[in-house]
């Protein structure tokens, strides 16, 4: 069976060996080629489970995920999987496996049996897009949080994925750390075409895709555009969820009787929509 979108969950549900409740339970989704989706959701939500069985890492107790029309059960097909769908976690300390920049990125490529010249090739491009090509030869201890991250990116980038999937890759970073890695997601998704699944609990990183998926015990609960979602404070405060701060000053000020949208999201749509009233 091969199916055309990216990423295809049908009737998943997912149970740790050590627990006897549900980690994730009837989810259904389809996520297209090309597009970036945001997964969020408090602690314990099922994300990051969710974000593993996207990479064949867990399996499903019960139903199916495709990648690529692959299936993540079939384990001939894994590692056809995981060239199509890479995956950067939370720490880039625990991703990084070399002692050289350029190294690291090229170990990827190794593994997959690349030819020396097409490395070569793919390294250099690979350390262009995520803006990091003088560091080259550098030791990547000596990077800051966020120029780490970018290797760890950039050595999925090198393996030619059609989809990147991100588990919180921001959570250990200051916030310009932060702003280097999302700057590195989008230029990937919008001047690459990847596919690009991220998982986070910043709500300033989620507002930035094309979708987002909001998960509460296992299942999701919420699922629409950036706006769609975050117009909805009072059901995402009830998930235990925050909103962005100026979304979040329109809802006070709509609640106090000015007629304000209920969905701004950035600094810009909010003054721009004062000055229409003043």
């Amino acid at each position: 069976m091969r199916i055309a979108a990216e990423i295809v969950a049908v009737d998943v549900y997912y149970q740790y060996a050590v627990s006897s409740d549900l980690a994730l339970k009837d989810i259904n989704l389809k996520i297209n080629p090309g597009e970036f989706v945001a997964i969020i959701g408090p602690n314990g939500s099922g994300k990051s489970t969710l974000a593993k069985l996207f990479n064949g890492l867990f399996v499903p107790t019960q139903g199916d995920v495709f990648v690529a029309g692959f299936n993540t059960k079939n384990q001939e097909d894994i590692w056809e999987i995981r060239r199509r769908a890479g995956m950067v976690f939370q720490n880039p300390d625990n991703q990084i496996v070399a002692t050289i920049v350029e190294e690291d990125v090229a170990f990827g490529p190794e593994n997959l049996g690349i030819p020396p010249e097409e490395i070569r090739r793919r390294v250099k491009e690979a350390l262009e897009i995520v803006e990091l090509t003088e560091y080259a030869d550098k030791a990547p201890h000596l990077l800051s949080g966020g120029q780490k991250q970018r290797v760890a990116i950039a050595g999925i980038i090198a393996m030619k994925p059609d989809c990147i999937i991100l588990d919180e890759p921001t959570a250990m970073l200051d916030p310009v750390g932060r702003k280097e890695v999302i700057s590195t997601v989008k230029r990937l998704n919008k001047e690459e075409g990847k596919t690009v699944v991220l998982i986070t609990h910043f709500m300033e990183e989620a507002v930035q895709a094309d979708r987002i998926l909001v998960m509460e015990k296992g299942k999701i609960v919420m699922e629409g555009k950036p706006n769609e979602i975050f117009s909805q404070v009072d059901r995402l405060k009830k998930i235990g969820l925050d909103v962005p701060q100026v979304t979040e000053l329109a809802y006070k000020l709509s609640k106090d009787g000015i007629p304000i949208r209920k969905d701004i999201l950035s600094v810009e749509e909010m003054v721009d929509c004062l000055c229409r009233l003043m």
